[in-house]
């Protein structure tokens, strides 16, 4: 199954695909903008892409400050889910964290994304507390979760 996947760094020509993941993905998608400025004006930035037949199916990007890295999304078509495409982007941005000097990660995730969770825990991250009204569509809480690499 991964020989048929492939993971590369992002570019500046992959935002318009990017943005069809982040809008099936997101009830609060990032603009083009944001993804433009993550790309040319945040050296902490890294994104990266996973292709399927020369399409991208999903990505994730992370800030690596210092030795940690922080996790700002996660995302996959919704066709591709339930396929451990997740677990092995989220693999992939390990070792990038662990390539670029991190020496722990971080990330907040839905209170209520049971799901991702489960996925998280199972890389080694643990609960580490909440961030009250987090999400700006329903102010749902956040969960934020670390695991040191």
């Amino acid at each position: 199954m991964e020989d048929s996947y492939v993971f590369r760094y992002m570019r500046e020509e992959d935002i318009d695909q990017v943005l069809e993941v982040e809008h099936a993905s997101f009830t609060t998608p990032w603009s083009r903008e944001a993804f433009y400025n993550e790309m040319h004006n945040n050296n902490f930035a890294v994104y990266i892409v996973l292709e399927h037949e020369n399409k991208i199916i999903g990505y994730c990007g992370v800030w690596v400050v210092i030795d940690e890295g922080h996790v700002t999304n996660v995302a996959i078509l919704p066709e591709y889910r339930g396929k451990k495409l997740g677990e092995m982007m989220m693999r992939k941005l390990i070792s990038v964290c662990r390539e670029r000097g991190a020496r722990s990660m971080t990330l907040e995730v839905r209170v209520t994304n049971h799901v991702a969770q489960s996925l998280y825990r199972k890389l080694g991250f643990q609960n580490g507390g909440i961030r009250k009204n987090y999400y700006s569509d329903n102010l749902e809480d956040a969960l934020v979760m670390w695991v040191n690499l």
